[in-house]
């Protein structure tokens, strides 16, 4: 674990430990495991960031279940575009399924929010969010997060996921940008 980093031309600073990190998503996959006894949820995750988090999140998981992928991107740079591009669609009929959205940072909120539009439309039975990290400061979305890792400041944040310019998803820790 270094306590700096630097990714392209940019500096980054450690803000969680990876002991940190497994200690939460351990957490979450109890709080969900217990919530689906006896059903078999469908895990829908985000792509690219949401992979790690969701890799680590369902090793966890003690009920069966599901999972496929949706990828939407509303990210450039160190800045949200606020616009969102949904880039793969979703193919899985959701009718009557337990539908759990897994996503790895949830900001403004605009990506989750037009996904939720999307999902509804498909009559799932339940419809729940999993996140890893949310910036409480920087949303501006109508929704609740049903199982979230941690709090993170409104900074610019990599690793376990979370890119600059596609480098950097592959930290086990998670570094904040040095500048902010």
């Amino acid at each position: 674990m270094k306590e700096t980093i630097r990714i392209k031309d940019k500096l980054f600073r450690l803000l969680v430990p990876k002991k940190e990190i497994d200690q939460a998503v351990e957490r979450v996959a109890r709080e969900i495991s217990l919530d689906y006894e006896g059903k078999e949820p469908l895990f829908l995750c985000i792509l690219n960031g949401s992979f790690i988090f969701a890799a680590d999140l369902l090793r966890k998981i003690t009920v069966p279940c599901t999972v496929s992928f949706v990828k939407c991107s509303s990210y450039s740079g160190t800045r949200s575009t606020q616009y969102v591009r949904n880039l793969i669609g979703l193919n899985e009929d959701l009718v009557n399924r337990d539908v759990i959205i897994v996503e790895d940072i949830i900001d403004t909120g605009l990506t989750v929010s037009n996904l939720l539009k999307d999902i509804r439309k498909k009559d799932p039975a339940s419809l729940r969010i999993a996140a890893f990290s949310f910036k409480k400061e920087a949303f501006m979305a109508d929704f609740k997060i049903d199982y979230l890792c941690m709090e993170v400041p409104d900074r610019f944040i990599v690793g376990y996921g979370l890119d600059y310019d596609g480098f950097g998803r592959n930290l086990g820790e998670i570094y904040q940008l040095a500048t902010e």
